[in-house]
């Protein structure tokens, strides 16, 4: 009985080996390069895009290429690690992130076009101690978070406050008077 047990465990590991046969394939790319890198692209600008029409306050206090990078970065290695076989796959998918994440910064930095193409401009939610109750619906801000958002800079009072403005990565800044 445990001589049969033995046997299937040796059978078993001939058929489930615990280390690859051949790592160069590990690491090789299976998926051609461009295909690798034009999906990278594809899925960054079209998730800076769509960002680009949400709320402001949707991302928290991350930036918005910052939150792309991530969320794209751990994709990646995700499929690193389980969808792709290849991990060179996933290296070359991460390389060109990090590629488009460092020119859209370097770029946003040194054209105000731009900078004003991937991030929103502040929109001010309280002008001379008002509430500018348009604009907080566009930002679905509501009173209270404006509130809390206030005392978290030590007013009380909006009557205190010369300007409060969202602002492009979802922060409230405010002037007092």
């Amino acid at each position: 009985m445990q001589l049969e047990r033995r046997r299937d465990a040796r059978e078993e590991a001939a058929v489930y080996p615990i280390l690859p046969s051949d790592w160069g394939l590990v690491f090789l790319p299976e998926t051609p390069l461009l295909e690798l890198v034009g999906r990278g692209s594809a899925i960054y600008l079209g998730v800076l895009a769509l960002l680009r029409l949400m709320p402001r306050r949707a991302g928290g206090e991350l930036g918005r290429m910052d939150l792309i990078f991530l969320l794209l970065i751990a994709e990646a290695v995700t499929h690193g690690l389980g969808d792709y076989s290849s991990v060179g796959d996933a290296l070359i998918v991460i390389a060109t992130l990090m590629v488009w994440d460092y020119l859209i910064n370097l770029l946003s930095f040194r054209v105000p076009w731009i900078e004003r193409l991937v991030s929103s401009p502040p929109v001010e939610v309280v002008r001379n101690g008002r509430l500018l109750r348009r604009n907080m619906r566009r930002e679905y801000l509501t009173e209270e978070e404006l509130l809390s958002a206030l005392r978290q800079n030590g007013l009380e009072d909006i009557s205190r406050v010369r300007s409060a403005r969202v602002e492009s990565e979802g922060r409230i800044s405010v002037v007092p008077l």
